[in-house]
């Protein structure tokens, strides 16, 4: 779903809206969730985190297959991740 107020908000700062500047800049797919990012940094900031703590902390898959299994989730949305 493409939200115009988040993904050409003004005031948006911070390594997402660094990494989705820097992306179109040079014509390649910017994920939309480096918009949302963007868009709250500090909120978004926790999720970052979670996702950290998912992908890369104490489980009994590694975190390879980990990204696989989100690739394979990915793929089968239609989503470029």
């Amino acid at each position: 779903m493409y939200l115009f107020t988040v993904e050409q908000n003004p005031h948006a700062g911070g390594p997402f809206a660094d990494a989705a500047r820097f992306l179109g800049s040079v014509g390649a797919p910017v994920p939309q969730i480096l918009h949302l990012f963007a868009y709250k940094p500090a909120a978004t900031k926790h999720l970052a985190q979670f996702t950290q703590a998912v992908m890369r902390g104490p489980s009994p898959l590694s975190p390879g297959m980990r990204e696989l299994i989100a690739a394979v989730t990915s793929k089968g949305n239609h989503c470029l991740f």
